[in-house]
């Protein structure tokens, strides 16, 4: 029996030793989906037979290039996130009914998707997602809602909630996610994992945009070690032909910096919010002594700009660009898409965007580019690292995000849950989420994941990667293991 904990460079290493092959390799991924994603509901697409294929190599259509990659990864199980990066010949639907009704399927790979085939991943299906990726839990009711396997009464975190579950729970070892608004550091925090979202343009959203929510979008994967976080940025990083801008060429390969003496850091600690639960005010406080014990210089500092509520002008772009989303939709499909179509905040939002003039977005943009350099200050002055929470509180109850819930009730939910994240993706710095505390367990609820941010300056990845590795090390995280996971044999709710 393979191991569902080995993490994806692990695996790939049995392959390449001849150990295993790569067909046996998505089998048992393929078992291991069928036997708990009926209590997760992370998978909303399977593409077994395809992967079969691929991992024998036999049967890939040359036409849409599905031959096995011989990269770092050959091999290795992956799931793709039903949102934004599509693959060739496979459902895409992005949580909507809309298309779900009408069986979407892409014709042709992102460029980001070629990249992780040629990585040499392997596709075994799409994983859950809010509809449109516009919220911070994974409950769409096109698909239902993603279970978390620390505890399946409540969510994953969004917009890559069925991602993180599959990974948390040992389905596959690593999965694709993207980052709006914190869809990839939140998931994370609630499943126990490490979530990277890289610097702005570290990978290509090519070849259909140049960028996609204004400039909010950062693709990249969720994984359960720093080494394939390292690793997999390795195999996307790059522009690509006609990208609009591109973040700074690393010094050397990312995988190079795990395990690397990351030096006398700088770095600045931001305990909490007044939202933030008294546990996770006690973790950061507790990484804070714990970096100190590393030999960093650590203090009680951070921008003050965080506070001035002017990021929330850079994700002013979000209404505009769920309103072109239904458009374009629209125009493809053939279909006009009404408000029976989607669910309720994302048609508001989308009815929101459309009374936005240019003019008002104009000023948005600079409104946001003047806080994003008061919150770059920081930086300059001499600091490396700004260590802070992810989430205000552990994974939230299922249904407390729920899309059919009355706006005035869901807005601020999910508002709450993305506050500590979103104002990264207005400044496009590099950001990870490490699973470095727990919660207290109680008589009806286990230790919960508590999901402690890392942040950094623009185009430093490397430094995080330094810091996560050593953290990884002091305070290791592998040996844990949620009460739903592809180990037992016989989950159950």
């Amino acid at each position: 029996m393979i191991d569902p904990f080995l993490d994806a460079t692990a695996q790939a290493d049995l392959v390449r030793r001849g150990d295993l092959t790569p067909l046996e390799l998505v089998e048992s991924a393929i078992e291991r989906i069928e036997r708990l994603d009926p209590t997760l509901n992370a998978v909303v697409h399977t593409t077994f037979d395809r992967a079969r294929e691929v991992a024998a190599g036999t049967g890939a259509d040359p036409a849409l290039s599905l031959a096995l990659g011989d990269g770092p990864f050959r091999g290795v199980p992956f799931l793709l996130k039903n949102a934004v990066c599509h693959s060739a010949g496979d459902p895409f639907t992005c949580g909507m009914r809309f298309l779900k009704d009408r069986n979407w399927i892409e014709p042709t790979d992102t460029w980001l998707a070629a990249r992780f085939r040629a990585a040499g991943f392997v596709f075994v299906g799409k994983s859950n997602a809010p509809e449109l990726a516009t919220s911070a839990t994974t409950e769409p009711l096109a698909y239902g809602a993603t279970r978390n396997p620390w505890d399946i009464r409540r969510s994953p975190g969004g917009s890559s909630g069925g991602a993180a579950a599959a990974v948390a729970a040992g389905l596959v070892p690593v999965a694709h996610g993207n980052d709006m608004g914190g869809s990839i550091r939140i998931p994370a925090a609630a499943c126990g994992l490490v979530g990277l979202k890289p610097t702005r343009a570290r990978s290509t959203l090519g070849p259909a945009f140049g960028e996609y929510w204004g400039n909010l979008t950062h693709e990249h994967v969720i994984t359960r070690s720093v080494r394939d976080t390292a690793a997999v940025l390795d195999v996307i990083a790059g522009r690509a032909p006609g990208d609009p801008y591109s973040a700074p060429p690393p010094i050397r390969p990312f995988a190079s910096e795990v395990g690397a003496d990351p030096g006398r850091l700088r770095i600045g600690v931001l305990p909490g919010v007044p939202t933030t639960d008294h546990e996770v005010v006690a973790t950061v406080d507790a990484v804070g002594r714990l970096l100190e014990g590393l030999g960093h210089h650590v203090e009680a500092s951070y921008p003050e700009a965080f506070f001035d509520g002017d990021h929330l002008a850079g994700m002013a772009c979000v209404g505009p660009a769920v309103a072109r989303d239904l458009d374009r939709w629209s125009r493809r499909v053939g279909a006009p898409i009404g408000p029976d179509d989607v669910e309720p905040a994302n048609w508001w939002m989308a009815e929101a965007g459309r009374a936005r003039t240019l003019v008002e977005q104009m000023e948005a943009e600079e409104i946001a580019n003047a806080w994003c350099r008061r919150m770059a200050a920081w930086w300059a002055s001499g600091f490396d690292v700004l260590v802070m929470a992810t989430m205000p509180a552990p994974a939230i109850e299922l249904g407390t995000g729920s899309p059919d819930l009355p706006l005035e009730t869901l807005l601020p939910v999910i508002a709450r849950v993305a506050s500590l994240t979103s104002p990264w993706n207005v400044t496009g710095q590099p950001a990870v989420s490490l699973p470095l505390g727990w919660s207290a367990a109680t008589a009806t609820v286990g230790a919960l994941p508590i999901g402690v941010q890392l942040v950094a300056d623009d185009g430093r990845e490397d430094v995080l990667i330094r810091l996560a590795s050593q953290l990884e090390v002091a305070a290791p995280w592998a040996h844990r293991r949620p009460p739903v996971n592809a180990g037992d044999p016989s989950p159950t709710e």
